[in-house]
């Protein structure tokens, strides 16, 4: 089971505001930096294999573990955070665990099979542990900074100390060019549009229609959905294989991409309006030929085209061809097979959208349309052993 307490933690990112001393054209959360940084790691490492190997679960696990790490220590402004690390970094890593304790107790690391807390604790405090995986980590993250920055710098390039930020940020890319991956973000050609691409994502709002508190954006919604199924893989199916791990949190991660030229379409009109959804679905595929896969590699096409399409359906590759399953039995569950669970993807994703109106309403801030959704989905897993008190909290903590 994923406690409560971990699922609003995770959407406590959601609340916090970046650049809140700098004039700012839109809206910079904490949720959306971090979910832009996870898909430009994605970026880095796939680049990044062409000379070495990346272990992938624990670069996803790093990811998460250093989400946390920025959610508990809440908005610590860059130097002061690296000076904090240098000169108290145990301590502070020592508090954050502590902090997590509670919420991550009793859950495994996928990665290596130990508490994850004990992995979350090496990861933190062992320099040399995962250095590949951290070092695609901080390359993506100090390339999310920067797409914020050029955003911030751009409203008030004349305000003071801003040239100094800009000259630190670019000191610190410069770190990374030996990553094949850095260089061609940097370059501006088709990579780096990518990018932007993506994060153009962060600018649409989830339930248009609807105040909520904390608002979220689609592109928030997506690394929140990757993390809920990663999760929740374990708890779906039995023994799964690394590569439907990875398949299931990469799969969730992007599977609202072609909302960047759909818009967010809310769920009632896709089920009301009949023949909506095949609709929806041939103009989404043909976005994503003609204006998404251009941009990508050649022979990362293939992948993301595998994420995207029938995404909530279960499916292996067999023969080199895409077959959706009904069930992933014990013998496809193999990296062979690439099995992805789409099932529970669809799970995370209801999940999310769950919890984004649950804490909406602690908050007060009431609509129909809330009320509505968490009806319905209460009522589709109240008799699901499994996950029931994911959608119906017996307990409820906000704090």
């Amino acid at each position: 089971m994923i406690p409560t307490r971990l699922i609003t933690r995770i959407f406590e990112a959601a609340s916090i505001q970046r650049w809140n001393d700098h004039v700012r054209p839109v809206e910079l959360t904490e949720l959306d930096k971090q979910a832009h940084k996870m898909l430009i790691a994605y970026m880095l490492a796939r680049f990044q294999e062409q000379i070495q190997e990346t272990d992938w679960l624990l670069l996803i696990e790093g990811g998460f573990f250093e989400f946390l790490q920025r959610v508990v220590l809440t908005d610590i402004k860059p130097p002061v955070f690296h000076y904090l690390m240098k000169k108290a970094g145990r301590q502070l890593n020592h508090y954050v665990i502590q902090q997590l304790e509670p919420e991550l107790s009793g859950i495994a690391s996928l990665a290596t099979g130990r508490p994850i807390l004990d992995e979350m604790r090496i990861y933190l405090e062992d320099q040399d542990y995962a250095a590949r995986e951290k070092r695609i980590l901080s390359a993506a993250h100090y390339l999310a900074t920067k797409w914020e920055f050029e955003l911030v710098y751009n409203a008030f390039p004349k305000m003071y100390g801003i040239q100094e930020t800009k000259r630190e940020i670019e000191d610190k890319i410069e770190d990374y060019y030996e990553l094949s991956g850095v260089q061609k973000i940097l370059l501006g050609g088709k990579s780096h549009h990518f990018v932007d691409l993506l994060s153009q994502l962060r600018f649409q709002k989830r339930w248009s229609k609807t105040p909520r508190i904390p608002q979220t954006t689609v592109l928030g919604h997506m690394l929140v959905v990757a993390i809920f199924a990663y999760l929740l893989t374990p708890l779906c199916t039995k023994n799964p294989c690394r590569k439907r791990l990875y398949n299931n949190f990469f799969s969730a991660l992007f599977h609202d991409l072609p909302e960047v030229y759909t818009r967010d379409i809310i769920s009632p009109v896709k089920r009301k309006v009949a023949g909506l959804d095949q609709v929806i679905l041939e103009y989404e595929k043909k976005k994503l030929e003609e204006k998404i896969l251009p941009l990508l590699p050649a022979s990362w096409q293939r992948e993301l085209v595998y994420f995207l399409e029938n995404q909530f359906k279960n499916r292996i590759i067999e023969n080199g061809r895409c077959k959706v399953v009904q069930e992933i039995k014990d013998h496809m569950n193999k990296d062979e097979f690439s099995p992805v669970d789409g099932a529970v993807v669809k799970i995370a994703d209801e999940m999310a959208a769950y919890w984004e109106a649950e804490i909406s309403l602690s908050h007060g801030i009431r609509s129909p349309h809330l009320e509505e959704a968490i009806s319905a989905l209460k009522a589709k897993y109240e008799n699901h052993s499994k996950l029931s008190g994911i959608f119906c909290p017996k307990e409820k903590d906000y704090s």
